[in-house]
């Protein structure tokens, strides 16, 4: 059976305030924002971001990512959380490598105004 190709997807969140979110999303994590979504390398990272009705509604993972982006190398990484972190994204975890037995993962996450963490991270095969 043939099955359909996916492109790209977006991860939906609900943000308390959605002009101060777009704001975020394109100057601190280079994001192209316009009234559909908030997207960065042909969506390479994609978001629809809805204003919440409620200020409760907005739920961020409790201990865990709400979007996680693979990176191709761990330079282009390195590159990416200088970048982020010039400017100005809120930087949740500082880059940490571990080791496996198929190689070295290495990464780190931002948060954005609402407290939704994004994680990068990128590997090396032994």
């Amino acid at each position: 059976m043939n099955k359909a190709k996916i492109e790209n997807s977006l991860t939906v969140l609900l943000v308390s305030d959605l002009a101060k979110s777009q704001r975020y999303y394109e100057e601190a994590l280079g994001c192209e924002v316009n009234e559909y979504w908030v997207v960065r390398d042909d969506f390479g990272l994609g978001f629809k971001l809805i204003q919440a009705e409620n200020k409760q509604d907005v739920r961020p993972n409790k201990g865990a990512w709400n979007t996680y982006a693979y990176v191709q190398t761990q330079q282009d990484l390195d590159v990416l959380y200088a970048e982020l972190q010039a400017n100005g994204a809120d930087i949740a975890a500082e880059p940490v490598v571990t080791e496996h037995e198929w190689g070295v993962w290495k990464e780190f996450s931002v948060q954005d105004p609402d407290g939704y963490i994004i994680g990068f991270g990128s590997g090396n095969k032994k």
